[in-house]
């Protein structure tokens, strides 16, 4: 075996794996929906796409969150069950800390976010929805609660972006700069 490849033991177990890409696919278009439903408004998004697009991106959105957290609830418990892999070589103590604090805040931002969307809709007594069906709201219905929710479920997908942006900055510099082994840790190959 060669100085930079990893044998399975290095590696985060394959459904840990699994879950870390299904998670960012489903969080991309989580907030590439999220932003295009910010920026347009609803009656942005009625004048450009009509009812039916607006409907579509309303549930999509709905629906991508709820699949978030399943999703999120699976990483979770993938990451207790499983041997978290020790980087080799380790990482200096500021990059462990933080790697380490991101990591945390995403796990936690990511089983948030969903939560917050789902008590923001349920309050504003508007459907909350996973593809067709019809979830039950967890929260009465309460019109300055939601417009507060509302408000903390975006600032919230703002502080995601950014924690993203540090994830993936991380994985690239660590691929590309210091050729290491950090990226092979969670590839599905």
């Amino acid at each position: 075996m060669s100085e930079m490849e990893l044998s399975e033991t290095d590696r985060y177990a394959y459904p840990h794996r699994v879950l870390h890409w299904l998670v960012a696919a489903v969080m991309l278009l989580s907030l590439a929906s999220g932003l295009l439903l910010g920026f347009l408004g609803f009656e942005g998004a009625m004048e450009r796409l009509g009812q039916a697009g607006t409907d579509l991106l309303y549930t999509s959105h709905k629906s991508l969150g709820v699949a978030l957290l399943a999703l999120m609830t699976l990483r979770l418990l993938t990451r207790l069950l499983y041997v978290v892999p020790d980087h080799d070589p380790p990482l200096p103590a500021f990059q462990r800390i933080l790697s380490s604090a991101v990591h945390h805040l995403l796990y936690l931002g990511l089983l948030a976010q969903p939560l917050l969307g789902w008590a923001a809709t349920a309050s504003g007594n508007f459907p909350v929805q996973f593809l067709h069906w019809h979830l039950p709201g967890v929260v009465p219905v309460n019109e300055a609660l939601s417009a507060r929710l509302f408000t903390l479920h975006e600032w919230l997908g703002w502080v995601l972006l950014g924690l993203i942006a540090l994830h993936i900055a991380g994985a690239l510099y660590h691929w590309l700069i210091r050729r290491d082994t950090v990226m092979e840790r969670m590839s599905l190959l």
